[in-house]
């Protein structure tokens, strides 16, 4: 096995694994660190993890657990995969999770590059943008969990991580990938712990990809997914049958959205026109012991349609206040997450056999709900959100992080079933 990935999210686990078979790594993506034997015949696992935001003692355990399973499988190299957005509170949880990873690695320095310039996401000056806006003026603003307020990478990662952070800029990165090897070893010579480096098109992941070959762990988004499989390409077999394997058939399909994000609230709008769909209440979800019935036995109900029924708790930043308020912050994610939960098990056992779903958290809780351990990785619906297919059940998926896709997305996602 040449390498091992440890995603801290459900969406961004399948992100990662379709950019590495898009760049011919055959790779299975398991759900959680494996608690049994397995056979896995691949060049990359992904594991995914719920560590973005649970409490940062539980995500380093989470984390250092994975990568000694990892290790187990003799993996040549480790990438630490988290949000583009580059999702976490000023304590964490991606500074303590790389400090642990470093430490049980024996290793005291690796790159921070959560740039994906396919889905807008670019690194300037060691400052991050969504599209034409700095991070902390876009929507991740407002994010109900990991609010993003600061878009200076290295001081985002000094305030939560134990070393200091330096700077490989455009500059020193469009002169390639010897010129990058030698920034870095001077970064790490004069004391730093960690490099952001600017990487706003392709070409510059490709050379930030050659260059981290020799590193040990690699941090950062799935765009620099791409770079690092590349340097494997001798060691790598056709994927045409891998990839076949995680093609979703033409089953009985639903679609769930837990997401508040701006492009999900699109998302939401642009399918409400033409499919049908029903509105999560909140205070029912806390109150109304069968209210996950009532609806399973409502999308069952649309099942003939042409369109899958849509299910939603997504709602603009005015309204999800208004609910947080009157709900509770907590208490109203729990209801609604546990909602999930229970609806996603009564449909499985209804015969719903494809979920697509908008949301990191609702993605691991409807992953979890489903007891799937691992799947195959499918064709890319758009960039970074690949259709996956069960290994062993007649399950797929399409897990979308909230930003991710365009506004047609739920409609196309329902074009590849076969």
């Amino acid at each position: 096995m040449l390498l091992g990935v440890i995603a801290d999210d459900f969406t961004g686990a399948t992100d990662i694994a379709g950019f590495l078979v898009e760049n011919g790594m055959h790779t299975i993506q398991v759900n959680g660190v494996p608690d049994k034997e397995m056979n896995i015949d691949a060049d990359a696992v992904v594991i995914s993890l719920k560590s973005r935001s649970c409490p940062t003692e539980q995500a380093i355990s989470d984390s250092l657990a994975a990568l000694t399973w990892l290790q187990q499988q003799n993996c040549q190299q480790f990438y630490f995969k988290y949000c583009s957005t580059f999702d976490s509170t000023e304590k964490g949880n991606i500074g303590p999770v790389t400090d642990a990873l470093l430490e049980q690695l024996n290793e005291d320095f690796t790159v921070i590059c959560p740039a994906l310039p396919v889905n807008g996401r670019t690194v300037f000056n060691g400052h991050l943008f969504v599209f034409e806006k700095l991070l902390s003026e876009s929507g991740m603003r407002n994010h109900p969990v990991t609010p993003m307020t600061n878009s200076n990478l290295m001081q985002l990662m000094d305030a939560q991580a134990t070393g200091s952070t330096g700077l490989v800029d455009y500059l020193n990165i469009e002169q390639g990938a010897e010129n990058i090897v030698n920034k870095l070893q001077q970064l790490k010579t004069e004391g730093k712990r960690y490099a952001v480096v600017d990487a706003f098109n392709a070409n510059h992941l490709n050379e930030i990809g050659k260059a981290a070959h020799q590193l040990k762990l690699v941090t950062g988004g799935s765009g620099l997914a791409a770079g690092i499989a590349k340097n494997w390409s001798a060691h790598l077999r056709d994927q045409t049958q891998a990839k076949q394997a995680g093609y979703p058939s033409k089953l009985p399909t639903v679609i769930f959205s837990g997401s508040c994000s701006v492009m999900t609230n699109q998302q939401v709008a642009h399918y409400k026109k033409t499919a049908p769909h029903f509105a999560i209440n909140v205070e029912d979800c806390l109150n109304k012991q069968d209210y996950s019935k009532q609806v399973c036995e409502w999308v069952m109900s649309q099942s003939t349609n042409e369109l899958a029924p849509l299910v939603y708790a997504t709602a603009d930043t005015d309204a999800l206040h208004i609910i947080q308020q009157q709900y509770g912050a907590e208490a109203s994610s729990l209801a609604v997450e546990n909602f999930f939960n229970d609806l996603a098990i009564q449909l499985k056992a209804a015969g719903i056999c494809n979920f697509i779903v908008a949301g990191g958290e609702t993605s691991g809780v409807v992953t979890q709900s489903l007891q799937v351990d691992s799947f195959h990785i499918g064709p890319q619906i758009t960039p970074g959100v690949p259709w996956v297919k069960a290994v062993n059940d007649n399950l797929s998926l399409a897990l979308k992080s909230g930003n991710f896709g365009d506004p047609t997305f739920f409609t196309k996602a329902q074009e590849y079933f076969q």
